[in-house]
């Protein structure tokens, strides 16, 4: 007789999870990376040759660098974000967390309380909107064009609560390539919400995770860059550049909110062969690398939209990234794309349902996320051939609907 343990679950705790029974044929979930593209070569002569140097230093929580992370890797990241970020910060002003999602959450559990307000764009990340769920915490969506973010809607936002006697405890972005929709802020569009947020007195925490994948190399400066009155929390990772699984991100931060921040970190440090061999990595590669793997994703993008042309045509609606790893697609509004997510999984495809990536179920009901970095071309392919033809079976969905001839 197995032990219930039902009734000592506390109340609000999320529901259980589904035993894994492995990964679907054709994958377009998560944020996983180009398998061909990890560097694994030179990660491994980097391993052998950190370990052989400091290995012994693994006897210490913090490998003799205190408990903000591998001194040499927040080194690396000072330099790395002044030369593409325009954020002058040094070693000092970095922590190193167990990737964006602890960084998510220290954020958060410095700054919210049940109740609290915060804004956010309307289209985004499921991790973000998950968590502030759980916290009770009332999130404003702000309505997004090719532009991203815009600023009428968030200056109406900012008013209206202040009007209310409301006062956000932050506006979370993603200002570069933004996850799910891929749009870029314009540095026009980054001076203006730096001057609201100092306006309404609230402060601005960038997600900027995406930000080495643009394909031409090159972006606006971080908001952290930007900020005159350094009210910026800004948090990055080596998730999409390097590999997901590494675990590596890291926050850029005030004391004042950085020191909150460490107080909460309690994990003893985040993993440190991880940082090492990273650290001995980057320094080297690192500038080198991320092209390669632009040019390996581009390619895929490429693949993908050629695919949804020939099977889906006009019905599958979407705009052309300029980096990142996900394609935002807006399918005919009769599409029900949880229920999509459902049908689709039994046939071995997996897709993001929309309303999972969004504070608006009903703008979201018919739009998915799609993961192109993952799949092979000849998965690519396949998948989104049997994706369409579920949408047909099961949503009417007309064949290449306006007869998009597919491309040669």
């Amino acid at each position: 007789m197995a032990f219930d343990f039902g009734p000592l679950f506390p109340h609000g705790l999320p529901g259980p999870a589904a035993k894994w029974t492995g990964a679907p044929k054709y994958n377009f979930t998560g944020g996983n990376n180009d398998p061909d593209a990890v560097p694994l070569e030179d990660l491994i002569q980097a391993a052998q040759s950190v370990l052989a140097r400091e290995g012994r230093t693994l006897s210490h929580y913090g490998l003799h660098s205190g408990p903000q992370g591998y001194r040499p890797l927040r080194e690396f990241l000072a330099l790395k974000l002044k030369r593409d970020a325009g954020v002058v910060c040094s070693a000092e002003d970095i922590l190193i967390v167990s990737g964006s999602l602890q960084a998510l959450d220290l954020v958060n559990g410095a700054l919210l309380a049940k109740g609290d307000t915060v804004i956010v764009e309307k289209d985004n990340y499921q991790g973000t909107l998950t968590r502030l769920t759980r916290l009770g915490v009332n999130a404003v969506g702000i309505p997004l064009d090719q532009g991203g973010m815009r600023m009428d809607a968030l200056e109406a936002a900012l008013a209206d609560l202040k009007s209310r006697n409301v006062r956000p405890k932050f506006i979370y972005t993603i200002p570069t390539v933004q996850n799910p929709t891929a749009t870029i802020l314009d540095e026009g569009r980054r001076a203006r919400l730096l001057e609201l947020a100092d306006l309404y007195g609230v402060p601005i925490f960038e997600d900027d995770c995406y930000s080495d994948l643009i394909w031409d190399g090159k972006r606006p400066p971080a908001l952290y860059a930007m900020s005159r009155s350094g009210n910026v929390i800004h948090i990055g990772s080596f998730s999409k550049s390097v590999a997901p699984a590494l675990r590596v991100g890291f926050i850029v931060a005030p004391w004042a909110a950085m020191s909150r921040m460490l107080a909460l970190k309690t994990d003893a440090g985040s993993g440190a062969l991880e940082q090492m061999v990273l650290a001995e990595y980057c320094a080297p590669h690192f500038e080198g690398h991320v092209p390669e793997l632009r040019k390996a994703l581009r390619a895929k993008l490429d693949t993908l939209m050629e695919a949804l042309a020939e099977q889906f045509g006009t019905a599958a609606e979407f705009d052309e990234p300029k980096g990142g790893i996900f394609l935002w697609v807006k399918l005919p509004d009769n599409v029900d794309t949880l229920a999509l997510y459902q049908k689709a999984l039994a046939s071995g495809v997996a897709i993001n349902p929309g309303p999972e990536w969004s504070t608006d179920a009903a703008h979201s009901r018919s739009r998915m996320r799609l993961c192109f970095a993952s799949p092979s071309h000849e998965e690519i392919c396949e998948g989104i051939a049997l994706l369409a033809e579920i949408c047909r079976k099961e949503f009417g969905v007309p064949a290449r609907s306006g007869n998009i001839e597919p491309r040669a």
